[in-house]
């Protein structure tokens, strides 16, 4: 194939939009037509990130949707939460394909996006259109969509962990905790007290226990699995610890009736067969250090047999299967291309 596509970059100097930038421009079938910052319009974006000099030539921009649309042939929004929703819509009319990896098209139901996010929904009708961008579970519908809803980074590790015991309705669903970890990346690139050094170098912080606004996007997509809405509710606890990027999840529920540790992992070796960016773990126990800079999602599955329950353990980075990864994967089957172009490189290690 030698077509390239022309792709636009909305909040490319957040982290998520930086790694868009990043992966964009080794992808061999995107040409980057343009890349947005209101932080940092005017600026050379090897200003603002110095390891892209020499790889990326473009000056941010000041974000006008529909300006920006007619240079591109698709678009990738990497905005705050609540703020994509007119961009979205504007971009959807002017007939180009977007992934949105911001919040505002992952939930369907707008009375939830509404209780979790505080604002209206002001393109209601846009919910039903979009299509959830976890290319495991929803890869067909991916590839005929023209928006597609990139997952959170906490949502991505814990609905992969979970979904061939969902898929399978083992799962005793008033069982289900998730204990999560994350690098501080995760927090955005803007300045708060609780991301300054001294706060969080040699600290774990657990924080918005109960109420994570990636709480219902994980319950809507294990309860669609399941092919019951509304059937799930979980028990999620995420903890901020001092690393870079990485996400570490560890899971636990109880299963209806006993399956050995062996069968469990076969299950979820069939689940997962000839995916990609999947990698099963029994020996090692998966690691943000594995997966650092790469796209994919390492799990292992455990059982506590005397306790009676079966732990999952997933580890992503953040920013790339976690974020920008997974919408270039999103954007490459909705491209036609192989899901896999620009996105096989192996994680840095150490």
């Amino acid at each position: 194939m030698s077509k390239k596509f022309r792709i636009a970059i909305a909040g490319a100097s957040g982290y998520a939009g930086a790694e868009l930038v990043r992966l964009a421009a080794a992808h061999p079938y995107f040409d980057i037509a343009a890349v947005t910052s209101e932080k940092s319009a005017g600026q050379s974006v090897a200003s603002v990130f110095p390891n892209l000099t020499g790889v990326v030539q473009h000056t941010f921009e000041a974000l006008a949707p529909e300006a920006l649309a007619e240079r591109a042939d698709a678009l990738f929004l990497a905005l705050p939460h609540t703020k994509s929703q007119e961009p979205v819509a504007l971009c959807m009319k002017a007939g180009k394909l977007v992934v949105d990896l911001s919040a505002d098209y992952r939930l369907k139901n707008v009375a939830a996006y509404e209780q979790w996010y505080q604002t209206p929904h002001t393109h209601p009708a846009l919910l039903h259109e979009a299509v959830y961008g976890l290319p495991e579970l929803h890869r067909s519908a991916i590839a005929k969509a023209k928006l597609v809803a990139s997952p959170g980074c906490y949502p991505t590790a814990a609905i992969l962990q979970l979904a061939p015991l969902f898929a399978k309705g083992l799962v005793q669903l008033d069982s289900i905790v998730i204990d999560a970890k994350s690098g501080i990346s995760g927090a955005g690139r803007s300045p708060a007290l609780p991301y300054h050094f001294p706060e969080a170098h040699e600290s774990l912080e657990p924080y918005k226990i109960g109420k994570h606004r990636h709480i219902p996007e994980i319950e809507q997509e294990l309860s669609g699995i399941m092919g019951t809405p509304g059937a799930v509710t979980i028990a999620f606890t995420p903890h901020l610890v001092p690393m870079n990027r990485g996400i570490l999840s560890t899971a636990y529920c109880k299963l209806k009736t006993e399956i050995k540790l062996p069968e469990l992992r076969a299950l979820y070796r069939e689940f997962y067969k000839g995916e990609r960016f999947i990698r099963l773990y029994e020996d090692i126990v998966p690691n943000p250090r594995y997966i650092k800079g790469s796209n994919f999602c390492d799990i292992g599955v455990y059982a506590d047999q005397r306790a009676g329950w079966v732990v999952t353990v997933a580890a992503v980075d953040n920013l790339v299967k976690g974020a920008a990864g997974q919408a270039i994967q999103a954007m490459n089957l909705m491209m036609g291309l192989p899901e896999e172009t620009g996105l096989t490189a192996p994680g840095s290690y150490p």
